[in-house]
């Protein structure tokens, strides 16, 4: 299978910043056949970051353009490469193995498909999660954080919903996996938003829910109040999904539980503050905690280095004594302008040429 379509589609996938690391036994490869049929994985393989029209892709590759047009148009629906407007047209374009095409097969995954990511998970992904700059990054919501403090729209999974035009939720595919492995969670499923700042996207999608505004933040609320982390890609413009992860399904968050990587995600640039007049010690928030930063001491006792700021705690203190507050600008870990930036300097990190996927 090294010369494969599916073994070109593998370094092509790994030569992208988020990563597509390689196993002993080969089970990456078995993971793309099943995503990909042979004709899909060969042109996917030659696809760049930046989106082409086929007449552009057919020109640089060879090829008929109505049939790459046809192609790509069925890969599309399938999640398999992003698709969107360009100057000349509809563009189509590679995407990271996650965040990307993995997230994308909630409407196709099936027994074999969730046993074969299990199997990756535990033999290889992990390589992909201790590598900053993290894919992710936490956003609390406005009314976990003080008051008086000063919050730009990216550093609140609020403010990010109110700043879109559209949006649209789907069931969490990392849930639907860990259920069909036989190690389900009770947190709710449909709370993973997709979103963008054109009007109307998803209005029509047969995957896709489409949401108000008002219902969508109402989603965000949902998925607070059942305890769940809220997270986007490491980024501040172009933002298109929240994520509302748990240790216990969430493919990244999972790293610290199964894989024992204690960083996986970018703090937020609050912390926990724990007001001592009003604690009553009374433990809900230690056990709602997913990354292990409280403990009792009399009152409840915040570890800033494992604090990341999600606020998830803050909202089943009975007596209103916890709050967000902001860190000292020396611990706020580095937010990128946008996905280019982040993609080269984690392809810096890695050691890999970003020109030759964009």
């Amino acid at each position: 299978m090294n010369n494969s379509p599916y073994k070109k589609l593998a370094v092509r996938l790994d030569a992208v910043p988020n990563g597509y690391p390689a196993t002993e036994d080969g089970v990456e490869l078995k993971l793309l056949e099943w995503l990909f049929t042979e004709e899909e994985a060969t042109l996917a393989a030659e696809l760049r970051l930046t989106k082409e029209t086929p007449v552009q892709i057919a020109e640089r590759i060879g090829g008929d353009a109505n049939q790459i047009r046809k192609l790509l148009r069925g890969m599309a629906k399938k999640g398999l490469v992003t698709a969107g407007r360009t100057e000349d047209g509809l563009g189509f374009g590679l995407m990271p193995f996650a965040v990307g095409i993995y997230e994308m097969q909630f409407a196709r995954i099936d027994q074999e498909m969730a046993e074969l990511f299990e199997d990756y998970y535990f033999k290889n992904f992990g390589k992909l999660l201790n590598i900053e700059p993290y894919v992710h990054r936490v956003v609390p919501i406005n009314e976990n954080v003080r008051v008086d403090m000063e919050i730009q729209p990216y550093e609140s999974a609020t403010e990010i919903v109110k700043h879109m035009k559209s949006w649209g939720v789907v069931d969490c595919l990392c849930r639907i996996q860990q259920e069909m492995v036989g190690d389900p969670c009770d947190h709710p499923k449909d709370v993973c938003m997709v979103l963008n700042e054109v009007s109307g996207v998803f209005d029509h999608s047969p995957v896709i829910r489409s949401l108000t505004r008002e219902e969508a933040l109402a989603t965000l609320k949902k998925a607070t109040n059942a305890g769940l982390v809220h997270s986007v890609s490491n980024n501040k413009e172009g933002l298109w999904y929240i994520c509302n992860c748990c240790t216990c399904s969430c493919g990244i968050l999972r790293g610290m539980k199964d894989l024992g990587i204690a960083n996986v995600v970018a703090r937020s640039a609050f912390v926990l503050y724990v007001d001592e007049d009003l604690c009553m010690a009374c433990d809900d928030c230690v056990e709602k905690c997913q990354f292990d930063a409280l403990e009792l001491e009399f009152v409840a006792r915040v570890d800033k280095v494992r604090c990341v700021g999600c606020g998830a705690c803050v909202t089943v203190c009975p007596e209103n004594a916890l709050t967000l507050v902001r860190r000292p600008d020396e611990e706020i870990m580095p937010i990128y302008e946008d996905e280019r930036d982040w993609m080269e300097a984690r392809a810096e990190i890695r050691g890999i040429d970003i020109n030759r996927v964009l």
